[in-house]
């Protein structure tokens, strides 16, 4: 049984700089099929933004998400873990922070994204959460399907 956030961690990034539009971010959410890109400046973790950052601190405020930058509207200096952490950290501090993801990073490079998901896989494979996370999306609203 894997004990260590780098066993049940989403590898690899998806990440926008800083000055990227929401509009971009929001553009790589739907093409990678993810709720969050990492917002980094020269593989330098800044802050996450996720799409509910993008519809509440933005698009509900009706600014023009072509001329908003990452960077203003995501969370900056996010709670993080490292890959060597144990998963137990990784399920207290998204209790203590009342958040669904988490970035892994190792010296400040960010390497991948452990998700609510990914620890309900890892806790409890039978559960609903995990068997929603194993599922394959369903074409939407814009996706051509």
């Amino acid at each position: 049984m894997a004990q260590f956030v780098r066993e049940v961690m989403t590898a690899g990034v998806a990440a926008v700089r800083p000055d990227a539009s929401l509009v971009e971010a929001a553009q790589l959410m739907r093409a990678q099929d993810i709720g969050d890109v990492l917002v980094a400046r020269d593989n330098q973790l800044i802050g996450v933004l996720t799409d509910r950052d993008i519809a509440l601190r933005a698009v509900a405020d009706g600014v023009d998400p072509l001329t908003v930058s990452a960077q203003s509207v995501c969370t900056p200096a996010p709670v993080c873990v490292g890959p060597d952490d144990e998963v137990s950290t990784a399920v207290t501090l998204m209790r203590q922070h009342a958040i669904r993801r988490l970035p892994v990073v190792e010296d400040g490079l960010p390497l991948g994204v452990v998700s609510i998901g990914d620890l309900a896989e890892f806790q409890d494979p039978q559960s609903a959460l995990a068997d929603i996370s194993r599922a394959a999306p369903s074409a939407g609203p814009g996706t051509g399907v």
